[in-house]
């Protein structure tokens, strides 16, 4: 058993509360730009004192509407200004918040609402009043909706409550004090309310913010937030934010305005998930391809790794300094515009990034701090941070947070970040907490001997084939997802004789290919068979395959005519696959694989 520990930056907090963060800001920097709302296609800035004052505000006409100390307040919505709004006016007026993904169906709703008890909800748009509404418990009794213009629907209603009754509720309010109830999406099961308090927030925005001081507190910094606030990483980003006084902006619609956005707005630094650093680099280099310059793209990914690599091994070449610097000109640069042209280091978490997407962007001029943690844990538990960077490792417990390897490589987390348990849940409590309170993750894990944590798969995900092998799809479904045209796979061959996969096909990179190989009128559903897509899939398992054992690699591989979405049932919010999902839609597909030829 192996135990690696980070003393704390910034200690356990006794005393205080989230809306201090609001309300110390405005009293002491009242003209600092914190924030900026979309206005046209710009952005409108917002100061400490303005924003103090919305919340406010905001909260005042929650108090109007009879919302009490410790009531539950339900958010449905995505990322948007209002959303950071409403979350720091629900605790304002001294309540928690609820939040559900604005995707969530009428069954989670109901589910969400019923279980939390919440006696409010906010709502997007009309759409999500009208679900709401067709499973709303009689103990909510409120659903506002945002673009109804909700900030002034409450302000308006709470003109007559004093700022002595907002400044009384708020400061009841303890480090002990439930903040927030996060229901995590997860992959089988009913979701589970997770324990979110005060103090858990303080402990991980404010060790995080110092242990990263040189991202988050560098002067003029920026981010653009579109992770779903209603994820714990949405919601640490938000809070982390706010906590080192950043200049924040929302993005509400990743797959049409991110882009858009981050030219607009040139952010200093974004965090994500893996899946948005993939994207670029697959976009980056799918337009290559289409402008005849493939070729030169592919060398410029091999130098930039190359001199990522050398900087590790403290090596120096000067032909390789040279090449560097000119594809700096050529494609670097071009890469750093796609991301706003300012950024110059990233934050990623929620998946494993890899090895070569990690030093092929610190390569090209923006490094990347891949980091882990769970909503259990307040989202971050690790991080790599400046002087602490291990690309491949998800880096070393955050200050103030021990982790633990169990006998079985099992994830084991303890500290102030930790939930305080599994709303109304004695029995799932139970099983994730040990004797001494050290937080069972559920992921494999390695620590090496200077604390850096390697994730290397589920503890519940391992497949094990019918020869007693056991197998970690995610070494394999990582790698695979680096390749341009696949979109989503997910491994399969528990108690079958060999590993296999299903595999789907990014729309977007596929447009390229199609045109490319004359291919004109063609959808994906019509390709799945097609050799030459074949073909090219095939490579991308071969390299995968590189990663593992022969008894651990593919064998076998379906192409699937459909996409894995949010949507449909078959992604969690941050884009994990739901595999029971999946396996049951896909049942045919899978026994296909299995079938002798």
């Amino acid at each position: 058993m192996t135990t690696y520990s980070v003393p704390p930056l910034v200690p356990a907090a006794t005393e205080g509360n989230l809306t201090e963060l609001i309300a110390h800001r405005a009293w002491f920097e009242p003209e600092r730009v914190v924030m900026s709302r979309p206005l046209g296609d710009g952005w409108q800035p917002v100061s400490a004192r303005e924003v103090e004052a919305e919340v406010r505000a905001t909260a005042k006409g929650l108090v109007a509407a009879g919302i009490n100390v410790g009531d539950r307040v339900a958010i449905m919505a995505r990322t948007r200004y209002e959303w950071t709004i409403l979350d720091f006016a629900i605790w304002f007026a001294g309540g928690c918040v609820v939040p559900i993904y604005e995707t969530s169906s009428a069954e989670q709703v109901d589910w969400i609402l019923s279980d939390s008890g919440s006696v409010g909800v906010i709502v997007e748009t009309p759409t999500h009043r009208e679900l709401v509404q067709t499973v709303l418990p009689s103990h909510t009794k409120h659903v506002w909706t945002m673009t109804e213009d909700v900030l002034s629907v409450l302000a308006k209603a709470g003109a007559h409550i004093s700022d002595d009754e907002i400044d009384r509720r708020r400061n009841s309010l303890t480090p002990e004090t439930l903040a927030t109830l996060i229901y995590t999406s997860g992959t089988t099961g009913r979701p589970k309310g997770v324990s979110l308090t005060h103090g858990n927030f303080l402990s991980e925005c404010g060790n995080v913010v110092q242990g990263a001081s040189d991202l988050f507190l560098k002067p003029g910094g920026s981010t653009l937030l579109f992770l779903p606030v209603a994820h714990v990483f949405g919601r640490m980003v938000q809070i982390g934010a706010i906590t080192a006084g950043l200049h924040l902006a929302h993005c509400s619609d990743p797959v049409g305005r991110l882009l858009p956005d981050l030219q607009s707005f040139k952010p200093t630094f974004v965090l994500a998930v893996p899946r948005i650093f993939e994207k670029v680099y697959n976009g980056a280099e799918a337009k290559a391809e289409a402008a005849g310059k493939g070729k030169i793209f592919r060398k410029a990914a091999e130098i930039a790794i190359a001199y990522s690599e050398n900087i590790d091994a403290k090596k120096f070449n000067p032909m390789l300094s040279f090449k560097h610097a000119l594809f700096d000109k050529l494609v670097f640069s071009k890469i750093r515009t796609t991301l706003g042209g300012a950024v110059e280091a990233a934050i990623s978490g929620g998946a494993p990034l890899g090895a070569r997407l990690g030093h092929f962007f610190r390569g090209a001029g923006v490094t990347i701090y891949e980091g882990y943690g769970l909503t259990e844990t307040t989202a971050g538990a690790t991080l790599n941070i400046t002087g602490h960077l291990k690309i491949g490792t998800v880096g070393r417990p955050i200050p103030g947070t021990s982790v633990r390897i169990a006998e079985d490589g099992e994830v084991l987390i303890k500290g102030p970040i930790v939930m305080r348990g599994y709303w109304q849940n004695d029995d799932a409590n139970a099983e994730v907490f040990d004797n001494d309170r050290w937080f069972k993750s559920g992921d494999l894990g390695k620590l090496d001997e200077e604390g850096f944590l390697s994730i290397v798969g589920r503890k519940k995900e391992l497949i094990v084939t019918a020869g007693g092998k056991n197998v970690a799809p995610a070494v394999l479904e990582d790698r695979l997802r680096a390749h341009p045209l696949v979109s989503q796979c997910m491994v399969v061959g528990d108690n079958k004789p060999f590993i296999a996969a299903l595999i789907t096909i990014d729309a977007e990179m596929s447009k390229g290919w199609i045109a490319a190989h004359k291919k004109d009128g063609a959808t994906i559903e019509s390709l799945r068979h097609d050799p030459d897509l074949i073909a090219v899939i095939q490579t991308a398992v071969d390299e995968a395959n590189k990663a593992v054992s022969k008894a651990e690699s593919i064998r076998k591989f379906t192409i699937l005519g459909e996409d894995f979405t949010i949507a449909g049932g078959h992604l969690t919010a941050k884009l994990s696959v739901k595999r029971h999902v999946v396996a049951a839609q896909f049942a045919k597909e899978i026994d296909d694989l299995y079938i002798k030829e």
